[in-house]
């Protein structure tokens, strides 16, 4: 299992089967978990796709690579070229474990920075574009004193409540993730050029699974909030409007388990509205950090990062898929917090195994974040 992937002959396979047209993620998934890596998927005849996946799928995959193919991976091998520019995939240690939550996890994920800081411990904070003085200070003080107790803040780059709590928190040695709805290669909005550069300069990540050059579009940014909602351990609404995105990463957020804290405000201001509404379905007010810290009694306590605990799972001729886990994944449904604790794993080493299960066709996840072995 390789920290990050830039082989070009995989970086190539990668880009074909995430980025070619009429290829779904689902089907790119479902391709993934039958055949193995994509270099197997996109070696196998189109008879053996078909069984997988629907016909203009496998027409578009068995199909010489066009013009646009070409240019797209030959832009990402160059771009890989550079300091500090990192491809990571599902099938790498550094690939961040809390993903494997979402229903979806990205396939791919486009860096530029630290990709190790996505392992690090981390909390969201997210808020209106249009956000008043005090929602952007109250956005600064919070990702602070973050930063301050070593957390990584996450947001997405965005005006207002975003850029304040980034801006603040690269002051700190917790630093930033900046998830975006376009290229990583894009800064947008544009006026966060400079923004964007001082994250990266100061050690944070700006992250993306949209592959280069690909434009904002207003479909991408809920896709966005899935992954901000996923890496963070909690999600924090600072000002939002009663149909906001805030309150989509929210809710996300707190379909896979992580917290939700929203900040209130005056029953007459609009961007109140929305976390009053959270905390009515839920989320905890909170007035200070201390309110947040409360919730999470191991925050700010060093953990181990994934691609450092990471078990690479043998492919040599006579070793069993799943003796990576010592007996511990049979062939009956088993939780995932039951595994670790059987197998004597981390969290972060059992999710890079399984997931070298999964895509090895030896492993099945099931609902409820459960697991089964299959060979």
């Amino acid at each position: 299992m390789t920290v990050s992937t830039r082989d070009p002959t995989e970086v190539a396979a990668w880009v074909r089967l995430t980025t070619t047209p009429g290829v779904s993620a689902r089907t790119a998934r479902n391709l993934l978990a039958a055949f193995g890596l994509p270099e197997a998927v996109l070696s196998q005849e189109a008879a053996r796709l078909g069984e997988v996946a629907e016909p203009a799928a496998v027409r578009a995959l068995v199909a010489r690579p066009d013009e646009a193919m070409a240019e797209r991976i030959d832009r990402t091998c160059r771009w890989l070229d550079v300091p500090d520019h990192a491809v990571v995939t599902m099938a790498d240690a550094a690939y961040p474990a809390r993903l494997l939550d979402l229903a979806d996890p990205p396939l791919v994920l486009y860096i530029n920075g630290n990709a190790a800081r996505l392992q690090a411990p981390s909390l969201g904070i997210v808020g209106a574009r249009h956000a008043t003085a005090q929602g952007e200070r109250n956005a600064q003080l919070f990702a602070q004193a973050f930063s301050e107790k070593g957390l990584t803040v996450v947001s997405g780059l965005a005006l207002g409540i975003d850029a304040a709590a980034h801006a603040a928190a690269i002051e700190g040695p917790g630093n930033t993730v900046a998830v975006v709805g376009t290229g990583v290669d894009i800064v947008y909005p544009a006026r966060h050029h400079g923004l964007a550069h001082r994250i990266v300069d100061a050690g944070g990540a700006i992250v993306s699974e949209f592959p280069l050059g690909t434009p904002g579009r207003a479909n991408h940014f809920p896709r966005r909030n899935r992954i901000i909602a996923a890496l963070a351990r909690g999600v924090l609404v600072v000002e939002a409007a009663e149909r906001s995105g805030s309150l989509i990463t929210a809710r996300l957020a707190s379909e896979i388990g992580r917290e939700v804290f929203a900040i209130p405000g005056s029953i007459h201001a609009e961007l109140s509205r929305g976390c009053h509404k959270l905390i009515r379905q839920g989320a905890k007010l909170v007035e200070s950090p201390a309110d947040v810290f409360e919730e999470f009694a191991d925050l700010g306590t060093p953990q181990r990062v994934a691609g450092q605990a990471a078990v690479a799972v043998s492919r040599e001729a006579g070793t069993m898929p799943g003796d990576v886990f010592g007996g511990a994944l049979s062939y009956d449904p088993v939780s995932f917090d039951a595994l670790c604790e059987r197998a004597g794993m981390i969290a972060e080493a059992a999710s890079a195994a399984l997931l070298q299960l999964e895509l090895a066709g030896a492993a099945e996840r099931l609902p409820g974040n459960r697991f089964r072995r299959l060979a």
